[in-house]
């Protein structure tokens, strides 16, 4: 074959543009996998996650560990999923060659999740999960246990001895949403002839499209049933015998191959990248619901701390300008809770923001408050009596919104979203039922003054 490269570029120069090539190739997949390595090490060891939400997730916690190891150590996890009796331990029996998992006629033989390493794939750094049947009896604990870990490993080899039931299909969509390879593997393909398997072959490509690519749709028969077999001998008379078929799991190992092949560790850290990532959403949440109680009851401080101090100050107009200053103040406590500090004048611009939203939208109970603080003036205080309740309700009212939507900005990471601020205080005076609001804020003023 006639050569195009230059003089200059001889074989040993070839040689290492080749090799530099395949380090080249290699490095996306250690890259990603350093990735999902420090994803899991910087959520494990993020101080700012409280103790009490880490107590709550301890099993996550340990999960996440073990997928840690599990990484460090090159391990791929590959499990079976199905009903009870489609042959799921007799599958992985006989890829191991060897009896490791409970055989039973009896339905309900797997009780709980059982692992054996794989050594004939590569460096033996494969792991076979056994796991319980999806339909057992009483068996939702089982169940839950099955669904757990198919969250957790990297494959699926989801067993089916027949078309897909209903309890099948709704299974496998669910850990079809999990992100993971799936092979379906058809078992007891020894029990139909080759014109069955084509039409199921058919079936389940079509019940299964959106679910699972048609190549990886196998059949198998990793326990065959025995066969009897009539023959004739020498003198014409009829024979019986008992003959045992053979292990027939080829097609399931070839295409185990070639996704380890193809994939390899790459498998196993994207599944710690997604479940590092569901898991830092959960603690995100908690964390967020933490806030959230304790911003409530902050809120409520305020709320209360400001309703008193408008209602009992005699001089009119000096009460609002104390009001805001209580909510600037709040506002900053705010932020702090949910580990966003703002300075005082954050604090004031978010305020003025959340004001000019609420006289474009509530101006009735703003002209109220102003004439309420009127009033006091007016009748040389007189009439504080009847108009500081009210007027210290209507306080409370406006720094309970103003606290609610200082926490949905805060919530949002300091961003009002696509939203915009308008629309938030929108939501939040629809949530909120002001009469209901008012008449206990007065009532809780009412109980202190007459104190």
């Amino acid at each position: 074959m006639q050569s195009y490269l230059p003089d200059w570029f001889s074989k040993e120069t070839q040689n290492q543009a080749e090799n530099s090539a395949a380090k080249e190739a290699e490095e996306p997949q250690l890259t990603h996998l350093e990735l999902a390595k420090d994803s899991l090490k910087q959520l494990l060891d993020d101080s700012r996650v409280p103790d009490t939400i880490r107590n709550s997730l301890k099993q996550d916690y340990t999960q996440l560990q073990t997928m840690l190891d599990k990484l460090e150590q090159g391990h791929i996890h590959i499990a079976v999923f199905g009903r009870v009796s489609v042959g799921k331990s007799s599958l992985l029996n006989a890829l191991l060659d060897k009896k490791r998992f409970g055989v039973s006629l009896l339905h309900g033989k797997t009780k709980k999740v059982g692992m054996s390493q794989w050594d004939e794939y590569a460096d033996g750094n494969i792991y076979l999960i056994d796991t319980p049947g999806i339909n057992e009896i009483d068996g939702e604990e089982r169940e839950r246990m099955a669904h757990e870990v198919a969250n957790r490993v990297d494959l699926l080899l989801f067993v089916v001895d027949s078309d897909l039931t209903d309890v099948e299909l709704q299974a496998l969509k669910v850990v079809a949403k999990m992100q993971r390879p799936i092979l379906l593997v058809v078992n007891k393909s020894d029990q139909y002839t080759e014109q069955e398997i084509l039409e199921l072959r058919t079936i389940l490509r079509e019940r299964t499209k959106d679910l699972i690519a048609p190549e990886n749709i196998v059949f198998a028969a990793a326990q065959p049933v025995k066969q009897t077999v009539i023959y004739i001998d020498e003198d014409g008379n009829e024979n019986e015998t008992i003959r045992q078929r053979p292990v027939d799991i080829i097609n399931v190992k070839s295409r185990l191959w070639d996704i380890l092949e193809a994939e390899g560790q790459t498998l196993s850290a994207l599944n710690a990248t997604l479940f590092a990532g569901n898991l830092s959403a959960e603690v995100g949440q908690r964390i967020l619901a933490t806030r959230q109680e304790i911003g409530k009851k902050t809120i409520q401080y305020y709320c209360l701390g400001k309703g008193m101090a408008v209602a009992l100050n005699p001089i009119p107009v000096v009460d609002l300008i104390a009001a805001a200053a209580i909510d600037a103040t709040m506002v900053s406590h705010l932020s702090k809770i949910y580990g966003l500090p703002m300075s005082r004048k954050e604090a004031g611009e978010l305020i003025k923001t959340i004001v000019s939203q609420l006289l474009l939208l509530m101006g009735t109970t703003w002209a109220t408050h102003l004439i309420s603080s009127a009033l006091k003036l007016g009748s040389g205080g007189l009439s504080t009596a009847l108009t500081a309740a009210t007027q210290g309700a209507i306080s409370w009212y406006s720094t309970l919104v103003v606290g609610k939507v200082a926490e949905a900005w805060l919530s949002n990471g300091k961003s009002w979203g696509d939203a915009g601020p308008k629309l938030v205080v929108q939501e939040i005076l629809d949530n909120l039922d002001r009469n209901s609001v008012l008449a206990e804020a007065k009532e809780e003023i009412m109980n202190y003054l007459r104190k």
